[in-house]
C-alpha cells in the first residue's frame, strides 16, 4: 500500500464465540472492540486486509473540536480527553498531541463564519481563540505574509495515523481479547430474528452482538440482509514530504493548502475537501438522497474515473456467505492518487511555507473517504437486526472522533449510559428522510 502504517501481529486460530464480535479494524473499529474488551467482555476484531489500512492511515491526523458541526463537537470533546487518557491506560503511544490548530484566512466572509462558530462553541464550553491580523500574521510567519485574521484552537490536536489504529489493536490483545487480519466477514446469521453469528472466510464465531464498522464498505454489507444505508465516496490525494522543514506550525489550515507535521518531522500536505467522484452503481442509486451534500460541496469536487467501480466496494450485488466476497478480492482499498492534485498540492505548499522546499515528496496516496447524505455519521443499533450494530459514514471525521464512537458504540452494545446522546446518529434516520441538514464543516 502507498500510506505510511505499522505493522502488527495479531492473533491466529477463530474463536468459535465471542461475546461481542467487531467487523473492521479502522479507528473506530479498533476502539470499540478496546472500550469492550475493557469491559471484560471477549472480543473478536476481524479486518479483512490489515488494522488500520484504509481511511484510518490515509488522513490528515487532526484531532479537533474546532469548526465542529453541533451534532458532532460534543463526541470529539469526549474523543480529546479519551485520545488523551488512551496512552495512560495502555502505555501505548498513538502520537497523539494536544499540539494546537491553526486556521488562517483572508477572506471576510471565512473569518465571520469562524466567528459565528466561536460564539457557538462558547455556549459547549469550547475554548476557541479568533486571532486579529497581527496576532494571526504573527503565528503564521512561516508563510511570509500578512493575514487578516484566523483561529487558534489550543486544546485540539493530531494524532498519527501510520500507528494509532495498530496501537489500540496492541491494547486489545493486551486485555485478552483477539485481532485477525485477513479475515474477512461475508455476512450474520439469525435465530428468532436475532443476531446469532458472524460469518467470515475462516469460520463462524457465535455471538448476541456485534458491529459493522466497515467505512465504504459499510452499505455493501448491510445490503446482504436486506438494510438500506445510503452512502457515497469520494477519492482524496494527499501527499507527504521529508524532514527537513523548520519553523512550520505544527498543523495548519488555509483555503489553498493544509499541512500537518508528522511524527518523523516531515509534513502531510493536503487541499481540504478536494476530491474525485469515480462513480459506482451504489452512487447512482443513493443519487438523489446525495443532492444537498451535492449542491454544497460541489465546488471541491471533479468527476472521477472507473477505480471506484473496480474495487467492489460499492457493489450492488449480493454475494453467497460459502463463497469469496469482494472483501476478500479488495483487501484493502489502495486506489491510485490523483496526479494532478499531487502536483497541485505541493506547489500550493510550496508557495504557501518556503522552507518546505528543503524537503522532498516523500510519499502520495489517495483514499476512498465514506460519507452520508448529512455528513454526520451512522451509529447505533439495526432495529430489524437486534443485536446487530452500525458505525459508519464518519464523512471524514472519523479518525479525531475514532475513540469517543468507539467508547459510545460500546455502550450501546452493552446498554450501559452512553457518553454522549446518541439520537443524531440513529442509522434509522435516513428512513425517514436523507434530506437533513448537510454538517456544515
Amino acid at each position: 500500500m502507498r500510506a505510511p502504517l505499522q505493522q502488527i501481529e495479531t492473533s491466529g486460530e477463530l474463536p468459535r464465540s465471542a461475546d461481542a464480535v467487531v467487523i473492521g479494524g479502522g479507528i473506530v473499529g479498533v476502539f470499540a472492540a478496546y472500550y469492550l474488551a475493557r469491559r471484560g467482555m471477549r472480543v473478536a476484531l476481524v479486518e479483512k486486509g490489515r488494522i488500520g489500512a484504509e481511511q484510518s492511515s490515509r488522513n490528515w491526523g487532526w484531532c479537533r473540536q474546532q469548526n465542529r458541526d453541533a451534532r458532532e463537537l460534543p463526541m470529539a470533546t469526549r474523543s480529546l480527553d479519551l485520545w488523551d487518557s488512551f496512552a495512560t491506560e495502555t502505555g501505548e503511544d498513538t502520537g497523539f498531541r494536544r499540539c494546537g490548530l491553526l486556521y488562517l484566512s483572508n477572506d471576510e466572509a471565512e473569518l465571520a463564519g469562524w466567528a459565528r462558530w466561536r460564539d457557538f462553541a462558547k455556549t459547549a464550553g469550547v475554548t476557541t481563540q479568533m486571532l486579529d491580523g497581527a496576532e494571526a500574521s504573527e503565528r503564521g510567519r512561516a508563510t511570509g505574509r500578512a493575514w487578516k485574521g484566523g483561529v487558534f484552537s489550543p486544546t485540539d490536536g493530531t494524532a498519527d495515523p501510520s500507528r494509532a489504529a495498530p496501537s489500540v489493536a496492541r491494547a486489545i490483545l493486551k486485555l485478552g481479547s483477539t485481532v485477525h487480519q485477513n479475515c474477512a466477514a461475508r455476512g450474520i446469521e439469525t435465530e428468532s430474528g436475532r443476531l446469532s453469528g458472524v460469518v467470515t472466510e475462516s469460520g463462524t464465531i457465535r455471538t448476541k452482538v456485534a458491529v459493522l464498522a466497515g467505512g465504504a464498505w459499510a452499505s455493501s454489507f448491510c445490503r446482504q440482509f436486506g438494510f438500506r444505508f445510503p452512502q457515497a465516496s469520494i477519492r482524496s490525494s494527499i501527499l507527504s514530504v521529508s524532514p527537513g522543514a523548520e519553523g512550520l506550525p505544527d498543523a495548519l489550515h488555509t483555503a489553498r493548502i493544509s499541512a500537518t507535521r508528522r511524527g518523523d518531522g516531515g509534513y502531510t500536505l493536503a487541499i481540504s475537501g478536494r476530491g474525485r467522484v469515480d462513480v459506482t452503481p451504489q452512487q447512482l442509486r443513493f443519487s438523489s438522497q446525495f443532492l444537498p451534500m451535492f449542491l454544497k460541496r460541489w465546488r471541491s469536487l471533479a468527476p472521477g474515473g472507473l477505480q471506484g467501480a473496480r474495487s467492489g466496494h460499492e457493489t450492488l450485488r449480493h454475494w453467497r456467505l460459502d463463497q469469496p466476497t469482494p472483501m476478500e478480492r479488495m483487501r484493502i482499498l489502495d486506489p491510485v492518487p490523483d496526479q494532478a492534485t499531487i502536483r497541485l498540492t505541493h506547489a500550493r505548499a510550496l508557495e504557501l511555507l518556503p522552507d518546505l522546499q528543503k524537503t522532498r515528496i516523500s510519499a502520495a496516496w489517495a483514499g476512498y473517504i465514506d460519507s452520508t447524505p448529512d455528513g454526520v455519521p451512522a451509529i447505533g443499533e439495526i432495529q430489524s437486526v437486534p443485536g446487530f450494530f452500525l458505525a459508519a459514514g464518519f464523512s471524514g471525521h472519523g479518525f479525531g472522533i475514532g475513540p469517543g464512537a468507539g467508547h459510545l458504540i460500546a455502550d450501546l452494545m452493552i446498554g450501559s449510559q452512553p457518553i454522549v446522546d446518541p439520537k443524531s446518529y440513529d442509522p434509522q434516520r435516513f428512513d425517514v428522510s436523507a434530506w437533513g441538514k448537510v454538517a456544515d464543516f
